[in-house]
């Protein structure tokens, strides 16, 4: 899965953007199990791009409200 610029955030619906944000999540947690179990992530920079594009789609949803 491609990580999201803001600018495709902000072209997006409101029911994209749901989509979106549950799909990311539950990859956050898969990726997070992963460590937890002592495994090594396949791309260890992955975390935190999920991180930071979760925060991207929460910031056009405050700005939409």
């Amino acid at each position: 899965m491609a990580m999201l610029k803001i600018e495709d955030v902000r072209n997006m619906s409101a029911e994209e953007i749901e989509e979106e944000l549950r799909s990311l999540e539950s990859e956050l947690i898969r990726e997070k199990g992963i460590v937890a179990a002592g495994g090594a992530p396949e791309k260890p920079g992955r975390i935190r791009d999920i991180r930071r594009t979760i925060a991207r789609i929460m910031t056009v949803q405050t700005e939409r409200a």
